[in-house]
């Protein structure tokens, strides 16, 4: 059984823009974004259980593009603060 609370969805274009990717990874204050080798974006699946939910993530990125699932209340979706 998962213990993650959370689940983060990216669209591809976020994936593939490295100006973006290098933004979420710089705000995350737990790391869940990581710049890949190839300059894409990278969700560190090891790091979602240290999510705070502060939304620093939601907003860096463009609205909709970047979803943080709240597994614990039926798939919720992080709003915006």
């Amino acid at each position: 059984m998962s213990a993650l609370f959370i689940a983060v969805e990216v669209d591809r274009e976020v994936i593939g823009d490295g100006a973006l990717a290098a933004k979420l990874a710089e705000v995350c204050p737990v790391d869940i974004f990581a710049t890949a080798d190839d300059g894409t974006l990278r969700v560190v699946e090891e790091n979602l259980d240290e999510c705070v939910l502060c939304g620093l993530c939601l907003d860096a990125a463009p609205e909709g593009s970047v979803r943080v699932r709240k597994l614990y209340e039926d798939g919720a979706l992080l709003t915006r603060a």
